[in-house]
């Protein structure tokens, strides 16, 4: 039964309440899944809530835009026992690359019949302040069982985490029992039992201490069940879960501090008017249409979204703008392109910005970006990070390759992100498919931990996807001015279906910058047309890549020095065999002009990664 007494979240906010019947709640659980909008672009937003006590026998299974929330200060309080879990869909064939935009958060799962919880994903998804008694598996077993995800994060799994087919995965400050799994890109940081392996086999890389993180915010009732939303402290050099010797530090702020905005009532005007008064904002579950920029100019303003809640720039301007003030923190919430066109989707800080924020910074978490897809439209950029010291992790920024308005000329997008800010550190950043740099980054001191990047699949020839002589364009900019920046964990893949191009890089970095650093670097070309090719790695050098599945590494780069390149067939490929579904394959012959019959036990039975097939 959904709880009458919380304030007015909407109709698509349910709450539950351990007393109720659990056939009544696997009722509302059962008709969420199978919602007639529970699609991967359409209007469903939900957020499941259940009060602090222990639910049985219940079947949680995550569709798009459903995000699983525990009420309690800490994560015991809620206990599910049962089944919490994501699985693969396309296709009906446990395939897990196109299951987007769910989530899981402050809760125990306690996995019956000895199973473990299976949360098979790819982008836009996050677990956290989770406790799993028992094991986790990061994908599906099946066959065709294919995931790309992924991010996890302040959490405890009893026994072992298996990532099974997923090709990258950020875990962040959490305990596990074990580690399993590899295939391309797998980054550990803060956790307190990295697994052993040295880069690039297996292909780990472990950071020890995470620098700095501030981790989201959470809805959760207070002693009283009054609902509230707690803002965790920043940590500095933390090792594990933040709850693991006890309440998370931070401070509660009442609900009574916020604006529950509802689509289709409110707008820009209306939410501009209550960050004016003060107000924080909940963006409850829906699609809210933005003409005007909403403008947040109040230091430590919390903006928290309620199952997955989307804006939409509808107007020539970014949806939201962050001005150059200290302790915003924004999670939770998609932004899509509009018809009309925006410089950005995102912008935080405006023009040149020389405030320093290293006291309370501005903090991103669980961001998506849309460049069509779910609706046409274009942007110069995603995301501008023009503050200093902002934090930003799990940031998702896509130029959609299937859906509404795709197309060269009609999903249009330079950059996934743009960083003009100094001391800015991003966990987990993927950027997709956008048409010139997916990642500009002109600020100095960065750092990123796992960077996952696919090119534009469809460059319709070389001379339109150049540059000053240049084939392509590099996915990972680091312009030449800048001085100083750290990346570790970082992987850029080709695929090349559309015309027979080649990038010359797909990592840039200043050539006379000895504080300019990358590790644990690779490169793979999925698939292409004869004669596309990944020429090489970072800065002209590296093995050129021109068949599929092939992978170069470079476990260092600094410049001035020789790094150590690798270059391999995947060893992992006879893992990931991949049938294509009836159809697709003479579908992708019609559009991209591929050769040859249905791939049956071709390269395209070993791909890794088989985004392509949405098509």
């Amino acid at each position: 039964m959904t709880d009458a007494s919380p304030p007015d979240f909407g109709p698509n906010v349910l709450v539950f309440d351990p007393a109720t019947s659990m056939a009544a709640i696997q009722k509302q659980l059962t008709a969420v899944y199978n919602s007639p909008n529970d699609t991967e672009f359409g209007s469903g937003r939900f957020a499941l809530c259940f009060k602090p006590g222990l639910y049985t026998n219940l079947d949680v299974n995550l569709g798009f835009y459903t995000q699983v929330i525990g009420l309690g200060q800490m994560p015991d309080d809620v206990v599910i026992s049962g089944n919490v879990h994501a699985e693969g869909e396309a296709d009906n064939q446990d395939n897990a690359t196109c299951n987007f935009w769910r989530s899981c958060e402050n809760l125990a799962v306690a996995p019956t019949n000895g199973s473990p919880m299976t949360w098979a994903v790819s982008q836009g998804t996050a677990l956290r302040r989770l406790h799993v008694r028992g094991g986790l598996n990061l994908a599906d077993t099946g066959f065709r069982a294919y995931a790309s995800g992924g991010f996890l994060a302040d959490s405890v799994i009893d026994t072992v985490v298996d990532s099974l087919t997923q090709q990258q995965w950020l875990s962040r400050n959490v305990a596990w029992g074990e580690w399993a799994g590899q295939n391309w890109n797998m980054v550990f940081v803060g956790v307190t039992r990295p697994p052993p392996g040295t880069w690039p086999n297996p292909p780990y890389t472990v950071i020890t201490n995470t620098p700095v993180i501030r981790e989201k915010p959470y809805l959760c009732l207070d002693a009283q069940s009054n609902f509230e939303v707690f803002v965790p402290a920043l940590a500095t050099n933390s090792i594990g879960p933040s709850w693991a010797a006890g309440p998370t530090p931070g401070t509660a702020v009442p609900l009574r501090q916020f604006y529950l905005a509802h689509a289709g009532v409110d707008n820009d005007a209306t939410i501009n008017a209550a960050l004016g008064a003060g107000l924080n904002l909940i963006l409850t579950p829906g699609i809210y249409q933005i003409t005007n920029s909403i403008v947040v100019n109040r230091a430590d303003t919390i903006i928290l979204g309620l199952g997955f809640p989307t804006l939409v720039s509808a107007g020539p301007n970014p949806a939201l703008v962050i001005a150059d003030v200290p302790g915003v923190n924004l999670s939770d919430i998609i932004f899509d392109t509009g018809r009309r066109g925006s410089p950005a989707l995102l912008e935080i800080g405006t023009g040149t910005n020389s405030l320093d924020h290293s006291a309370d910074p501005i903090c991103l978490a669980d961001i998506t970006c849309r460049v069509g897809g779910a609706t046409p439209g274009r942007t110069t950029a995603c995301i501008v990070i023009n503050a200093n010291e902002v934090i930003g992790e799990n940031l998702w920024l896509w130029r959609a390759d299937h859906g509404a308005g795709v197309g060269w000329n009609r999903n249009v997008s330079h950059n996934g992100l743009v960083v003009n800010g100094n001391d800015v550190m991003l966990y987990g950043l993927f950027v997709e498919h956008h048409e010139q740099y997916q990642t500009l980054w002109n600020g100095n001191d960065g750092r990123v931990y796992l960077y996952q990047s696919e090119l534009p699949y469809d460059a319709p020839s070389q001379p339109v996807w150049s540059h000053d002589g240049v084939n392509g364009y590099a996915s990972y900019k680091v312009a030449d001015t800048v001085t100083s920046h750290q990346g570790y964990g970082l992987g850029v893949y080709g695929v090349f279906l559309n015309s027979r191009t080649k990038c010359f890089n797909a990592y840039e970095i200043p050539a006379d910058a000895p504080g300019v650093n990358l590790h644990d670097v690779l490169n793979v070309y999925i698939i292409g047309k004869s004669g596309s090719e990944m020429t090489h790695v970072i800065n002209g050098t590296g093995t050129t890549l021109t068949t599929g599945v092939t992978t170069a590494t470079v476990s260092y780069w600094r410049p001035g020095t020789e790094p150590g390149v690798r270059v391999g067939t995947d060893a992992t490929i006879t893992r990931l065999a991949l049938g294509l579904p009836s159809g697709i394959w003479p579908n992708w012959q019609r559009r991209y002009g591929l050769p040859g019959a249905d791939p049956v036990g071709s390269v395209f039975d070993r791909l890794p990664h088989a985004k392509g097939q949405r098509f």
